[in-house]
């Protein structure tokens, strides 16, 4: 490579002024030196103190749960990774053996691939004086350069090795000028000084607010990555700024400790050796030159040694001792350059290991190959072919040399090397001995010249031994199940079963056909019950039914429109209402639609003369209120115009109201002047003109076309008036009337002035024709399609952004299906709780119908509970898990579906994807009938012709793409100045830069507002003067703008387009400079404020949103805490606020009537003065000051500026029933309270009534601020102006912050939607903004469990044709397996496998019935493996062992009895890893333990033998089908995409004696078989993803083990979060947030999650068990009802 130069920058000589100016600095700078030369001794003392410091202020703030580190937008993260972190995790991987560098790197690239994969960006760092550390380590030194040549020189990523280290200033610029999203990085070193190192790197990197991940327990699986995440804060910013000067005297002392003993002696060596020597030899590939010329050295060094030492200190290894060894190595190398990895990978492994001597030569010779890199990289002479970089040596094949001579080939050779190998092995020699010349090496034959052993004689493991040591061959079982045959049953053919009579087949031993329904304990018929958690017999919403449907009608009415009467629906016998409209006016005569047109035109004229009077009777009221209040007084008007129903009259009342506003504009311009214009009037009068254009053409008359071209021209819009029909204007004309004009003239040109201040209020492209199938709204074109959708019963997926109107399409459907008949059914899927919650609202306010006895207009199946999910019209149904369960429910359904979505990519391959299903279940249906043969071949054709097109329709699937909201968002940043707030405009594209444009693009849904593409347009003309498209793209002399009166939001869009293709043109013909200028300039000059100056002011920020009239206005926080106590801090700043104008104002009278007081208790009682009566006593008592105090709070109403509460918004007596309906909650008095001040807020702690109560006064308009949590993102309907991003959290996500912008600005409330980032760094801001929408993709989502569901599914249903179908659907059809006949046949193996295991275990039969505790495990799915773990527990008796009463005839268990089971269920449920470093960590917890104790011991024994079982069924199952993977992908580098296979096999007896090892390695990849590692590796614990075959594709979690230990990337055991165990103990979320490191929010999800598992186990022991008596079934009860005791106390005191 060549050298990088560095530019220099002259300098102009300086004045005398300046000479003196310097002088002075000169003399201070000294001065600044003399005082830090006094502080530059940091004693041994100080520094360990220090490094102390630092360490436990890192391990204070370490996690103790993993967090999701990508999202599905991650091209928007940018990640730093440290290479020495990357380098030593690698190099410390379990599997792999020292000297194995084609593994290590294959390690390497699949770290690194596994963030590629999921599209994370991000740059790999190099620190220059890390090196130094690895100068003890030469093997790793040597490794690490050729690391990073490797990178550097075979892919793209970027890699940064020109910074000194992590507190250099040219490292701190570096950073000032990127977005990092966190930093990956160790932490723990390979010994304390590299450690030291590494703190103190984090630290830097925390005191700049960057994130930490630890490598070390980083973990993945198909579609995220999860790691232990620290978030930068103050105390780590105040820690840095306090000792940063001692910081950098701490890491130059650390950095002098390390020595570089021998570097200088063998850099002149280096300098002395000329490389050109080996260049013009034919070979360039860097395998041979690094060979070559690392081995002279050697030779030359020990050769030096001998020279320059005593007899005494000789080396013990002679000059042809080591001669003899670098004559094996290049034979190694010669190999290593013919030999396919297909054949390494056989290789031997030989257990001796070197001796001390060699080992010491052998680091030299590592010493020297780094060296040799080293200077290759800085000196590149000439084009060398980096491919073998990655597999310069491989150590297990230069001992397998040298253990051949030293053991078995004696000292001649043997064995045939092959004229290639023997040629390149000459070559070798002949250049070393050409390099070397200052010793004599001899010839390269024959290659042992000495008996010298290099090996030690002790072996840890025969070869012998290791060799038989195999994974069990184990032959299926036969089954006769059909689901099996059909889905897999071409592959039955291949694999091996066993005969019906071998004795290992003990899969039927005691288990017969019907034993399904027995009970495993008892032997009893089981219960007929229900299989669901069983929780709805105690729910509240069965106690008491009636209230809760009232109270559903009630939060319903909230939820839909005014104009969306409640339907009485009726039975619906008619096909359709357009239908019947049609064939009635076919069956009109001519003369009875002349009729009925004359009678619609005489009750149209009866209308007018009507509504003329009505308006002339209300015209001068009306005038009168709009010049008393002109804003009040104009949205009057507004309202009255929707009253009216006939056009010419709202004619007249819309140019009375254009009247209004002109004159208000003149009276303004007369009274202000023209520099303080108000043009939010001019917007007013525009608008006006607008309607009236667009709405009111075909009634406007002359003298109104007149009047709107005075008013254009007043205003400065000449250019308007010229393309108008009616220009004729009576008055004055000349240069006289236009300077008449002048001052009422806007200024600014008639399109700029549309977009940059009218961009909200542009004419929408609306439809006027009404739809008779719905009656509130009139539907757009894509929903109309939506509604013939739904009636023809085809299918569709919808794809629109939020707040669209998309959702109207499923309320469509379930009218349709209520009024069709009372069988039909709806089932609607949502992602969340609440959702269904208010879904099934919105049915119950807007359709009403009389069902049959015992049948329900909704139903509702969730993991909460289920009620009349089987006997009802609508099933609502909360999917609150992965996509796997969305993809599950669109492959087995058969009836018409639509699909919802807000973000998709790619909806083109989902559709082509589902019509692949349809497909599928049109064959089956063909099938059916053919099957059908009951029939004649007569009758079955009418049937076939009769329904022929039904069937067509049903098996339909169309797309639906809707793109752009109906409204723009507009952005701004937030900031304190002056203890005032600084509201900068955001644009769009100021998170955007040159390189992700490049890349990525612009965001598919990133749309510009009118206002900023004019900014857009005005920067780009700054930035590049001479512009050629610059007069073109004028909004003035835009085409579609030109002289246009009325500019349309479809206009602006295209302008939008128009000016985004030609920025990215900029870019494009690299004008990247101009282009990087124009998003520097668009991003908001913001200032820095501390998070508390932000905490602090926020109330005042509610404020200036009321005075800036963008209230009602959601606030988002990921914080359930703060969410309340932001919400009281407003509340209490309103009362302060009104408790000062009190005062202010009742100062006077408090003042008099306390002077009566004082002045009666002074005066003077005579003796004989009777006491006072009662009632005498009660008027003193009223005449307190603090009851006249509390007696004026009551009287006086808070002032109108001491609450947000909108009082218009509704009757007070609808108020006082929404609260009566809130009154039982916990929290109601404080709701309440909060609610009369328009606040409120929303999270999960707070009771569903409670939730609601906020929702409904919010959606009424009542209350104006809220804040929340995400539970008002995804869909609650809760439309605002504005919403405010008020904190940062690794859980504000891109799609999270799509969710929650999609509350602003909704269609039908307001206009535009206001987002505000408050305390949100720009660089988070950027993330969020630019980030792109995701992609729809396949996974691997089968599971055993799922596998066991579908197979009692198949066998328990009633139709079973149907069912089998519906499964096969599922195995066959998966979106990953769509157009990849591979990954079909990969789930074909693994289903067979499943099925394998579920028999033996005994789970299901050999007709694929489920048997046994089947039922158990099934109910605990969404926890696999533990539900087979728990489900062999409790067959094997052992929780009967351990759940005994107190004392004999008692049903209540100690309390060891149940910290025990729950102690057992923890390790099963509850499993949730903490870092590794958190045990080193010096934290006092208060009151939890934290770590989970170990398993019971006959727990842990029966753990141990299911693992061992699975072990050898699933072994078996990834060597059977690793025959699958690719050949080419399976020899190739993840990354660099090196292929290793391209090579034949040499035909020498040499390489095939010593790859001749018979373990299995057929599972394994490659590269991983090259350290050893068989297959007997594959499932130990923490080493399953390392060294399974990648291109299987199947994620080691869907193998069902459940290990007792579990250790990190560095190997360091990781111990179990004891956060069930914990809050059983002491009942505090509290305590789990400081203690056990969980977010509050994430504790109660995670408590609420276990406690319905054991509700789960506990119902269904009772359903199997029955009645009986047993203990297990009490115990479980006893904690269930403990366990949410505890839950539900915490839940109200939150």
């Amino acid at each position: 490579m060549p050298k990088r130069k560095t530019a220099k920058s002259s300098k102009p000589a300086k004045t005398s002024g300046e000479q003196v100016g310097d002088s002075r600095s000169l003399n201070k700078v000294k001065l600044a030196k003399k005082k830090q030369k006094q502080i530059t001794v940091l004693s041994e003392q100080e520094q360990k103190c220090l490094l102390e410091q630092i360490t436990d202020l890192i391990f204070k703030d370490i996690p103790k749960s993993q967090v999701s580190l990508l999202n599905d937008y991650v091209e928007s993260e940018f990640i730093l990774i440290d290479g020495d972190s990357l380098f030593i995790t690698c190099a410390s991987d379990s599997t792999l053996q020292r000297g194995q560098n084609l593994h290590f790197f294959f390690l390497v690239e699949c770290f690194l691939l596994d963030l590629t994969s999921k599209g994370a960006k991000y740059i790999i760092v190099f620190f220059k004086d890390a090196e130094q550390i690895y100068h003890e380590n030469p093997d790793l030194l040597s490794l690490r350069t050729a690391l990073i040549v490797h990178l550097v020189n075979n892919t793209d990523i970027a890699v940064q090795t020109e910074f000194s280290n992590c507190l250099d200033d040219s490292w701190n610029d570096f950073l000032k000028k990127i977005s990092l999203s966190f930093l990956i990085i160790s932490d723990e070193g390979l010994n304390q000084l590299q450690t030291n190192l590494l703190h103190i790197f984090i630290i830097h990197a925390l005191s700049r607010r960057i994130s930490i991940v630890f490598i070390s327990g980083q973990e993945s699986d198909m579609v995220r990555i999860y790691g232990y995440r620290i978030h930068g804060g103050k105390d780590h910013q105040e820690f840095f700024r306090k000792h940063q000067t001692n910081i950098k005297l701490c890491l130059e002392n650390l950095l002098k400790n390390l020595e570089r003993s021998g570097t200088e002696v063998l850099l002149s060596l280096l300098g002395c050796l000329c490389l050109e020597a080996v260049k013009g030899k034919g070979k360039r590939d860097i395998r041979y030159i690094v060979c070559i010329v690392s081995c002279s050295l050697v030779l030359e060094v020990h050769n030096k040694e001998l020279q320059s030492t005593t007899q005494k200190q000789k080396p013990p290894l002679t000059l042809q001792d080591v001669a003899d060894l670098i004559r094996m190595y290049c034979l190694s190398v010669a190999l290593l350059h013919h030999l396919p990895l297909s054949q390494r990978i056989q290789i031997r492994l030989i257990t001796n290991n070197w001796n001390k001597e060699t080992s010491v030569l052998i680091q030299q010779h590592r010493f020297c190959e780094f060296l040799v890199l080293k200077h290759l990289t800085s000196e590149m002479l000439w084009n060398t072919d980096m491919f073998a970089l990655p597999d310069l040596h491989d150590d297990l094949l230069w001992k397998n040399i040298v253990h051949y001579y030293e053991v078995e080939g004696g000292q001649e050779f043997g064995l045939d090397i092959r004229s290639n190998i023997c040629r390149d092995y000459e070559y070798l020699w002949s250049n070393i001995s050409a390099l070397s010349k200052t010793v004599d090496v001899g010839t390269p034959f024959p290659l042992r010249r000495t008996s010298k052993c290099f090996l030690t004689k002790k072996s840890s493991l025969s070869e012998a031994n290791a060799s038989k040591m195999t994974v069990p061959r184990i032959k299926l079982i036969p089954m006769m199940c059909t689901v099996v045959d059909e889905f897999a049953g071409d592959i039955l053919k291949d694999l091996a079963f066993l005969k019906s009579d071998d004795p290992s087949d003990t899969s039927a031993e005691n288990w017969g056909k019907n034993n399904k329904h027995l009970c495993w304990n008892s032997r009893r018929p089981l219960t007929d019950h229900y299989a669901g958690t069983g929780a709805a017999e105690d729910l509240w919403a069965l106690q008491n039914l009636s209230v809760l449907q009232t109270s559903r009608c009630c939060y319903g009415q909230s939820l839909v429109d005014n104009s969306s009467k409640m339907n009485d629906i009726e039975l619906d016998n008619s096909k359709s209402i357009c239908t019947d409209v049609e064939k009635s006016k076919k069956n009109y005569t001519q003369a009875q639609m002349i009729i009925e047109e004359n009678q619609k035109q005489k009750r149209a004229e009866e209308i007018q003369k009507r509504e003329k009077i009505q308006w002339d009777d209300s015209c001068m009221s009306t005038e009168r209120e709009i010049k008393d209040n002109f804003k009040s007084g104009i949205d009057n008007l507004e309202t009255i115009v929707k009253t009216f129903q006939n056009k010419s009259v709202k004619l007249a009342i819309k140019m009375a109201g254009l009247n209004v506003c002109f004159d208000k504009w003149k009276e303004h311009c007369e009274d202000k002047g023209e520099p303080q214009k108000n043009l939010n009037l001019v917007v007013g009068i525009m608008r006006r003109i607008h309607s009236l254009l667009t709405n009111y053409q075909d009634v406007l008359k002359e003298d109104d076309y007149q009047q709107i071209v005075k008013y254009l021209r007043y205003l400065g819009f000449s250019n308007l008036i010229a393309t108008s029909k009616h220009t004729k204007v009576q008055g004055e004309k000349g240069q006289a009337f236009t300077k008449k004009l002048s001052p009422y003239a806007t200024g600014i040109g008639s399109a700029r002035f549309q977009l940059e201040y009218m961009g909200q209020y542009l004419i929408r492209e609306e439809r006027d024709d009404p739809d008779p199938r719905v009656q509130h709204f009139i539907p757009d074109t894509w929903q109309r399609e939506i509604l013939d959708i739904v009636d023809n019963n085809e299918s569709a997926v919808i794809v629109a952004p939020p707040s669209s109107g998309k959702s109207e399409a499923s309320y469509y459907c379930v009218e349709k299906i209520l009024r069709d008949s009372n069988e039909g059914t709806v089932v609607y899927v949502v992602p969340t709780q609440a959702l269904v919650n208010q879904v099934v609202a919105t049915v119950y306010g807007r359709f009403n119908k009389t069902l049959p006895e015992g049948l329900t207009l909704c139903g509702i199946f969730t993991q909460g509970h289920w009620h009349a999910a089987l006997k009802c019209q609508i099933c609502y149904n909360g999917i609150d898990v992965g996509t796997e369960v969305w993809e599950s429910l669109l492959l087995m359904i058969q009836c018409p579906f639509l699909v919802l979505s807000a973000a998709i990519t790619n909806p083109e391959h989902l559709v082509e994807w589902l019509q692949s299903v349809k497909r599928y279940w049109r064959k089956c249906a063909k099938i059916a009938v053919s099957e059908n043969s009951g029939s004649s071949a007569a009758a079955e054709e009418k049937t076939n012709k009769k329904s022929a097109r039904k069937q067509n329709k049903l098996y339909r699937l169309k797309l639906v793409l809707h793109e752009g909201r109906y409204n723009d968002f507009e952005r701004y940043v937030c900031s304190v100045k002056d203890d005032d707030f600084t509201i900068h405009h955001y644009h769009p594209y100021a998170a955007l830069t040159v390189e992700h444009i490049k890349k990525y693009g612009f965001p598919v849904d990133l749309v510009l507002s009118p206002r900023e593409t004019i900014v857009l347009y005005d920067t780009m003309v700054k930035v590049r003067t001479n512009w050629p498209k610059a007069d073109k793209l004028d909004p003035e002399k835009y085409i579609h703008f030109k002289n246009k009166t009325v500019i349309t939001k479809a206009d602006a869009r295209l302008y939008e387009k128009k000016l985004k293709k030609e920025f990215k043109m900029w870019i494009e013909c690299d004008y990247n400079q101009e282009a990087g200028k124009v998003l520097k300039l668009l991003k908001p000059p913001v200032q820095c404020c501390s998070e508390k100056q932000m905490s602090d002011r926020f109330p005042h920020f509610v404020e200036k949103l009321q005075q800036m009239d963008k209230l009602p206005a959601v606030f988002f926080m990921l914080n359930i805490k703060r969410a309340g106590d932001l919400a009281k801090k407003v509340y209490h700043f309103l009362e302060e606020k009104q408790r000062d104008m009190q005062i202010e104002k009742q100062e006077p009278l408090l003042t008099t009537k306390l002077g009566n007081i004082e002045k009666s208790a002074n005066t003077k009682q005579t003796d004989d003065m009777k006491l006072p009566c009662e009632n005498d006593r009660t008027l003193v008592g009223k005449m307190q000051p603090e009851n006249i105090m509390q007696q004026l709070e009551k009287i006086v109403e808070v002032p109108a500026g001491c609450t947000y509460a909108n009082y218009k918004a509704v009757d007070i007596k609808d108020l006082h029933k929404i609260f009566d309906y809130a009154r039982f909650i916990a929290k109601h008095e404080d709701l309440k309270k909060l609610a009369l001040r328009g606040i409120g807020y929303h999270h999960a702690f707070l009771e569903q009534k409670g939730k609601q109560f906020v929702e409904i006064l919010f959606k009424m308009g009542f209350i104006q601020v809220v804040t929340a949590t995400g539970t008002l993102a995804l869909g609650i309907n809760t439309p605002c102006k504005s919403v405010v991003f008020v904190q940062n959290s690794e859980y504000l996500d891109a799609l999270n912050y799509r969710w929650m912008c999609g509350r602003a600005g909704q269609r039908d409330y307001h206009l535009l939607g206001n987002i505000y980032f408050y305390n949100i760094s720009l660089s988070k801001i950027e993330k969020l903004v630019k980030s792109n929408v995701p992609q729809t993709h396949g996974q691997f989502f089968l599971t055993v469990s799922l596998i066991l569901r579908l197979m009692a599914f198949a066998s328990e249903a009633e139709d079973k044709a149907d069912a089998r179908g519906k499964v096969v659907s599922l195995l066959k059809n998966s979106l990953l397996s769509f157009e990849q006949p591979k990954n079909l046949m990969v789930s074909k193996l693994y289903f067979l496998f499943s099925v394998q295991f579920l028999l033996k275990e005994r789970y299901v039969d050999r007709e694929g019935n489920a048997v046994g505790v089947s039922e158990l495990v099934t109910r605990l799915h969404c926890h696999e493996p533990s539900n087979f773990v728990f489900a062999n527990f409790l067959v094997k008796g052992l929780f009967y062992k351990l759940c005994h009463p107190s004392h004999t005839g008692s049903k209540v268990f100690s309390k060891d009895v149940m910290e025990k089971l729950v102690l057992v269920l923890a390790h099963l449920f509850g499993r949730k890893y903490m870092p590794a470093a958190v045990v080193k960590s010096k934290q006092n917890f208060s009151k939890s333990k934290v770590f989970l104790e170990d398993l019971p011991e006959d727990f842990a024994a029966a753990l141990a033998v299911y693992n061992h079982k699975i072990e050898e069924n699933f072994g078996q199952f990834l060597q059977t089908f690793s025959w699958l993977a690719n050949t080419t992908e399976r020899y190739q580098l993840p990354i660099s995409k090196l292929d290793f296979s391209s090579k034949e096999q040499p035909d020498s007896s040499l390489a095939s004696h010593i790859m001749s090892c018979d373990q299995e390695r057929i599972a394994l990849s490659p590269f991983v078989c090259l350290s050893g590692n068989s297959d007997l590796d594959l499932l130990h614990a923490g080493t399953v993803n390392n060294v399974m075959l990648h291109a299987l594709g199947i994620p080691a979690a869907n193998i069902p083990i459940l290990y007792l230990k579990k250790c990190d990337k560095q190997g360091r055991g990781m111990p179990l979060n004891a956060y069930v165990l914990d809050f059983y103990k002491h009942g505090s979320l509290a305590a789990l947030s400081q203690d056990n490191g969980l977010h509050e929010g994430e504790a109660y999800r995670l408590l609420r999650d276990f406690a319905f598992t054991v509700k789960t186990i506990s119902v269904s022991l009772r359903d199997v068990c029955g009645s009986e008596d047993w203990n297990v079934v009490r115990a479980f009860e006893q904690l269930s009802r403990s366990y949410w005791e505890k839950l539900e106390r915490v839940s109200k005191q939150n």
